[in-house]
């Protein structure tokens, strides 16, 4: 048996993560990231494009007492609904009304002002590289990094009314060098937290992952480095290095590694089914329209454990390795702790 966690420590705070709920926003994106996760751009506008008006109002009455409400997936700001359904989150009393987005349309005062005036509260914005050179060779689309550093810019201004502004850098072998400076560079322009993703080997991400991904084993490596110099200025490096297993990063402080937060988001019944048992999609749809789908619903069966994980003081928190990513690296840098 694992010993109990200590207080504060990452198990713990694994443990009471409270689950995010998020609203899909549509099918499109204004960027075209070499490691976007929905690949499956068909399935994206078969799914995404079934939120309507009705889905979100259903949603918001089926989850009262939820500490967040995120839309997401693709753009949300390329949805002329989003400020309407902004507002009836905020009407809802949630809490906490945030978005994942690359941040080019907050570059437009205008708009950005009427998302915030909705009720819109925490940003987090996508950026991947701190030189309009290194983020748009992952986006792959010109003038994007200025329209999202603009962006940023935008919600700093702003923030004086409560605004929270993280942002969210996924780590792939062409920036992870960089991290440092885009960090540094992102709490220059008013960055609260500056949170780096490790990738999910699925979409483009596996598609290229020979180009894209490196070795836990790096990433953690430079993670060390980067922290060990940043705290010789900054007690407590708002960096975060997620989606990561924790038998790679012992080394880093508890603080700085975890998981992305668990969420649940709705698919229409028909897409739903296509992840879940018969039984339980029709335990969960409710009235038949949309079924409720978790984050562990589209991973457990992408990843997985080997026997001696049932030994290491991380097993019940830990989500296990990509599939995808054994396929390429193996089990050796996956050492029981």
């Amino acid at each position: 048996m694992n010993a109990p966690a200590a207080p504060g420590a990452i198990e713990e705070r694994i443990a009471e993560k409270k689950q995010r709920v998020h609203i899909l926003t549509g099918p499109v994106c204004n960027n075209n990231c070499t490691f976007c996760m929905e690949e499956d751009r068909d399935g994206r506008v078969v799914t995404n494009s079934a939120t309507t008006d009705e889905v979100v109002q259903k949603i918001l009455a089926e989850n009262p007492a939820c500490e967040e409400v995120c839309f997401t997936s693709g753009e949300p700001t390329v949805n002329p609904r989003l400020p309407q359904w902004v507002k009836w989150a905020k009407d809802a009393r949630v809490r906490r009304i945030s978005m994942m987005t690359n941040g080019r349309t907050l570059s437009y005062e205008k708009y950005a002002r009427i998302l915030i005036s909705a009720g819109m509260n925490r940003f987090y914005v996508s950026i991947h590289g701190h030189t309009a050179k290194l983020h748009e060779s992952l986006t792959r689309t010109p003038t994007s990094y200025e329209q999202t550093v603009a962006g940023l810019e935008m919600i700093t201004k702003y923030k004086k009314y409560g605004l929270e502004l993280h942002t969210s850098t996924v780590v792939t072998r062409q920036n992870l060098p960089a991290i440092a400076d885009i960090y540094r560079f992102l709490r220059s322009k008013g960055v609260d937290q500056v949170v780096f993703n490790i990738m999910q080997a699925n979409g483009r991400a596996n598609t290229h992952f020979d180009v894209l991904f490196p070795p836990y084993k790096e990433i953690a490596a430079t993670a060390k480095a980067f922290l060990d110099e940043q705290m010789k200025t900054e007690a407590q490096p708002q960096a975060f290095f997620v989606d990561i297993p924790l038998c790679t990063t012992t080394a880093l402080p508890d603080f700085n590694r975890g998981y992305v937060e668990s969420y649940v988001h709705y698919e229409p019944l028909e897409s739903g089914s296509k992840l879940l048992g018969a039984d339980e999609v029709m335990a969960r749809a409710g009235d038949g329209s949309i079924v409720g789908v978790t984050r562990s619903d589209l991973d457990d069966a992408q990843r997985t454990k080997r026997p001696e994980c049932a030994s290491c003081k991380y097993d019940s928190s830990c989500e296990g390795v990509w599939k995808n990513y054994l396929k390429r690296y193996g089990w050796d840098e996956f050492v029981p702790v």
